[in-house]
């Protein structure tokens, strides 16, 4: 069995192990990236496109909630306003 000291020392060489590791197959993917890019011409717009994870700027959104007697509406987003605050609000639905 193996005292404390010694699992201590594994653990250190198989850290410095597992780091030289990393960089060597870091180094290799962006050579193979590097020959991918060459070999087709890629930009950096052709890599990291913006579309995917791009939100809307934030537009109008239509209202879901009116006050029968002074016709103030309520999209039902962010804090409640005093006439339908803590109320029903199935019977204040547009």
């Amino acid at each position: 069995m193996s005292s404390y000291k010694d699992l201590l020392a594994q653990r250190e060489h198989l850290d410095k192990q597992i780091k030289e590791a990393i960089a060597r197959e870091k180094a290799d993917g962006i050579a193979q990236a590097k020959v991918i890019i060459e070999q087709y011409g890629l930009s950096a717009s052709d890599l990291f496109s913006r579309k995917a994870g791009v939100k809307s700027g934030g537009g109008k959104v239509a209202p879901k909630y009116r006050n029968p007697s002074t016709g103030e509406a309520w999209t039902g987003r962010g804090k409640a306003p005093k006439w339908i605050d803590g109320k029903d609000r199935s019977s204040y639905l547009i």
